[in-house]
């Protein structure tokens, strides 16, 4: 897949093009099965059709209402990461800012025309785009009969009778309900982040963490203790560790930032932890195990997190590694 991060009125991409535009956060199984369709439609078009997704970055809402505070589910570029198994030809990372949302749909289309070769655009019912959103699909469909292209609506995916949404989604990981968010996702959700030097509290106990900082934007699941999958550094599809994760502020300790803390279970040795300081750590979530709590002493703290461990161990037994992580190492 060509990927292009730049801004599209500079790409000059040979059509035809089946094209679906959106922020497609989290890649869950809605957006999957509609760019199953796009990829169906291409290929029943023409062997010379091409396909495209387009995104944005920074997300359209953090440009037009930056009083609401985003909880994003992936990057933009783990977006595209996501989708280039599937055999998509162009994956672009529009920039988004006040003079891009200005366009009005026509001249938005007709950019899409331009440089890309639209020869169809594949939507969901509720599509909108340009000005103020004022390009619904029956504004596009009268547009495409005009600039040469047609529009597909796809209606939307339903899991167990709902549909799937990424609010949905974000709203399961926050209730800290990890396992809906995955059968909604079509996979475990995952964190990517920088590993910081911590306070070395776990080290003294004998229970080394890595601390992560995910980008300010990442949502993050509910506070509590998770069986995860760590995928380190050039290792993501060889060698996932098995480990276990607190979310929190680390109340026996009288902690006040909260914190991703993972534990790496069979790491080599302890001072090998700090290798990782500096570098970028994925965690990819399996199962919550329990609350975070505040414990009465140090010993009694130790005690449960053997007794995590433990269990951790269990869960990971039965449920693999996917066999990578989203993120860019």
């Amino acid at each position: 897949m060509r990927i292009w991060r730049s801004d599209l009125r500079s790409l000059r991409f040979s059509g035809p093009t089946f094209l679906t535009i959106g922020n497609f956060d989290g890649v869950h199984l809605g957006h999957q099965a509609l760019l199953r369709i796009l990829q169906t439609e291409a290929a029943a078009q023409s062997p010379a059709a091409k396909t495209a997704l387009l995104t944005f970055d920074p997300h359209p809402m953090a440009v037009l209402r930056p009083d609401i505070p985003l909880r994003l589910l992936t990057t933009p570029q783990e977006r595209l990461r996501l989708i280039e198994p599937d055999g998509f030809d162009l994956g672009i990372i529009q920039p988004f800012d006040m003079e891009f949302a200005s366009l009005t749909p026509e001249q938005f289309m007709a950019v899409l025309v331009e440089s890309l070769g639209l020869a169809r655009l594949v939507v969901g019912p509720d599509f909108a785009l340009g000005r103020g959103r004022s390009g619904n699909v029956d504004l596009l469909r009268a547009l495409g009969t005009r600039l040469g292209y047609d529009v597909s609506v796809i209606e939307p995916f339903a899991c167990e009778g709902a549909e799937v949404h990424s609010r949905q989604i974000r709203e399961a990981l926050l209730a800290g309900a990890i396992t809906d968010a995955a059968q909604m996702l079509g996979r475990p959700y995952q964190i990517a982040g920088v590993v910081e030097e911590g306070a070395r509290r776990g080290r003294e106990i004998g229970v080394p963490t890595a601390n992560i900082r995910p980008i300010p934007q990442r949502l993050i699941p509910a506070n509590g203790v998770y069986a995860t999958w760590a995928y380190l550094p050039g290792s993501c599809s060889s060698n996932p560790r098995a480990s276990v994760t607190n979310i929190g502020v680390r109340p026996t300790v009288d902690g006040r930032q909260r914190r991703i803390e993972t534990h790496l279970l069979d790491f080599p040795s302890t001072g090998e932890s700090s290798q990782l300081y500096g570098q970028q750590l994925t965690i990819s979530f399996v199962s919550r195990l329990r609350d975070e709590q505040r414990f009465d002493s140090l010993e009694a703290l130790v005690a449960q997190i053997q007794l995590d461990i433990t269990v951790a161990r269990r869960v990971l037994r039965e449920e693999p590694a996917v066999s990578d992580s989203i993120s860019w190492n």
